[in-house]
């Protein structure tokens, strides 16, 4: 599929430099492997080329009047939605201006994105574009438009922006929404619900009143669990990482690695550290990785002095020999060091009030050295703590609860820290981030191919004219579905092929109700003749000859079988009559 995808922050260019968050380290691999054109405004002090490669794909910054940018980014986003979102309705600060500098930041960046609109589908991502969908419908784009959602979405009664209404309905413009968890798909979807009084199905699905439709679907960020296991087990010998470990205790290692966000709860945990070494003198230190975050908005710069006010003052009234309790460093770090200091701690902390997934707690886990693994203590507000269950789960509020969930991290014994890691593990290793990524992009993929098909069927039976240009735009230009001559995949470079083997006795003639998956027993037919790529790329398409069908390689994969032993996903989609 050639995709566009678009967020606020794009990655930059050197694959090295460390990440700033999780969507770019979720969203570098897709456009590097997939050929994907990532877009987003130039940040203030951004000095990346406008155009720039990333692996097979491209990264492109689009210049927005500046004043508009710091009220759409500094006001309304991150002083009313990001803090609506994860439902601290008491740092919320309300402009009207701010609110129309976001719009109009969507509008332009709509308004950018059409130079794109001859592209397959549009991916956007997060609260900075929730009404993105709107303004390019209002343009005219007609694709498949997605959208992931990576913070939370709170209940219907803390939803208390001026705006918020609104801002729902115009995510209706989305054909698809995903969401990190089920609690934030339903939370949507009781707004949609009490703001908009509609009613979606059991599955999600929302029709608004103009008669678009909807999908509401759960898509858990991971991470690339291998690679990252792979970081830490490379990594003891690293010298930026034994530089910040160099005189710490391992055995009484604590690891904290986030932005410095006031949603991330690092008031408290210093508090919790606190609160055991009064108990217990010099039974802990707490390394904290801490970036500067949003620097120039009062709140995160007050929270910020607040935190490091807390650091001091412990450090001050616990450290003693030149020892101090916590370390606290703001300098961001790569990949590989974080790996390696994950591994270095007994114990990964991570206390956010509210989160959407939070990526660190699941790098901890794949972090570890299995014979000898650490303990995750876990904030039960976030997203991961849905998935991993043999985290030590605390109540990020509850400075006691948390003290307390250290002290049982500390003291648990080698045999249950072994039970509890492999369970997590299992997980992520299940559903990495090159698993995400494919899952909604399928998702966008099958939309698309759904669109084709009913618009193909609106058009049996006209003129020859109309037939064969309908015909042109499903098998990319050819006349027939089951002979073209060259069929090309954009998004990776890849021919379809022509397959001269009739498949009809398999399926059937009769066969004629819209696009569904082909039955395990043609697409055992199809390996068996060397149909599928190897390796296997999503979205190849494959014609069958004879047959009044074609075939789709659809993007992703299913579970593997004996007929379909890579997980293949492909669809059938009717021919045109008399085509």
């Amino acid at each position: 599929m050639n995709l566009v995808i678009v967020s606020n922050r794009v990655a930059g260019g050197n694959v090295n430099q460390p990440k700033t968050g999780g969507l770019e380290a979720a969203l570098a691999p897709v456009v590097q492997q997939s050929g994907a054109i990532w877009v987003g405004p130039r940040r203030p002090s951004e000095a990346d080329q406008s155009v720039m490669a990333l692996g097979g794909g491209r990264l492109v910054r689009v210049d927005l009047p500046a004043e508009d940018y710091r009220r759409y980014y500094e006001g309304f986003a991150n002083s009313e939605l990001w803090p609506a979102l994860h439902s601290l309705t008491n740092r919320i600060s309300s402009s009207e201006d701010n609110y129309n500098s976001y719009r109009e930041i969507n509008a332009l960046m709509a308004k950018a994105l059409l130079k794109y609109s001859d592209r397959d589908a549009f991916w956007v991502h997060d609260y900075h574009f929730l009404p993105l969908g709107t303004e390019l419908r209002d343009r005219g784009v007609q694709q498949p438009i997605g959208f992931f959602l990576h913070t939370p979405w709170p209940a219907p009664h803390v939803q208390l922006l001026p705006h918020h209404r609104e801002l729902v309905e115009s995510m209706l413009a989305y054909d698809l929404i995903g969401f990190q968890t089920d609690e934030d798909r339903q939370n949507f979807l009781a707004c949609v619900r009490a703001d908009l009084e509609l009613t979606p199905d059991e599955n999600g699905v929302v029709i608004s009143r103009n008669g678009r439709v909807t999908r509401c679907q759960v898509f858990p960020i991971g991470i690339d669990t291998d690679r990252f296991a792979q970081y830490a087990a490379d990594a003891g010998s690293h010298a930026d990482a034994l530089l910040l470990l160099q005189g710490l205790d391992r055995e009484k290692l604590a690891v904290g690695v986030d932005r410095l966000d006031y949603t991330k709860g690092l008031d408290n945990r210093v508090r919790a550290i606190d609160h055991r070494l009064n108990k217990e003198p010099r039974s802990i230190s707490l390394l904290q990785i801490a970036t500067t975050s949003r620097s120039g908005i009062k709140s995160y710069d007050d929270y910020q002095n607040d935190v490091a006010a807390l650091v001091e003052d412990v450090n001050a009234r616990h450290g003693a020999d030149g020892w101090m309790p916590i370390r606290h460093e703001t300098k961001p770090q790569s990949q590989a060091v974080l790996a390696a200091l994950y591994r270095a701690a007994r114990v990964g902390l991570v206390t956010s009030l509210r989160d959407g997934m939070n990526l660190v707690a699941k790098e901890y886990v794949a972090a570890q050295d299995g014979s000898n693994p650490g303990v995750l203590v876990l904030s039960k507000f976030v997203g991961a703590a849905k998935e991993l269950d043999g985290a030590l789960l605390i109540d990020p509020n509850d400075i006691e609860d948390i003290a307390d969930k250290i002290l049982i991290a500390f003291s648990m014994s080698p045999a249950e820290r072994i039970c509890r890691w492999k369970k997590m593990m299992a997980k992520l290793r299940a559903y990495p981030i090159q698993k995400w990524s494919a899952h909604f992009i399928s998702e966008l993929e099958k939309i698309r191919t759904e669109k084709l098909a009913r618009q193909s069927r609106r058009d049996v039976g006209e003129s020859s004219s109309s037939k064969h240009k309908i015909e042109g735009t499903l098998a990319g230009g050819a006349g027939r579905f089951d002979l073209p001559r060259q069929l090309a995949c954009p998004a990776f470079g890849l021919r379809g092929r022509r397959l001269n083997d009739d498949f009809t006795h398999i399926v059937g003639l009769s066969w004629n109700h819209g696009p569904q998956a082909a039955p395990d027993i043609l697409l055992g037919a199809l390996n068996s003749v060397d149909a599928f790529p190897r390796p296997y790329q999503p979205t190849t398409d494959i014609y069958i000859h004879g047959h009044p069908y074609m075939a789709q390689l659809a993007a992703g994969m299913t579970e593997a079988t004996a007929y379909n032993p890579f997980g293949v996903r492909v669809i059938l989609i009717p021919r045109l009559k008399d085509g």
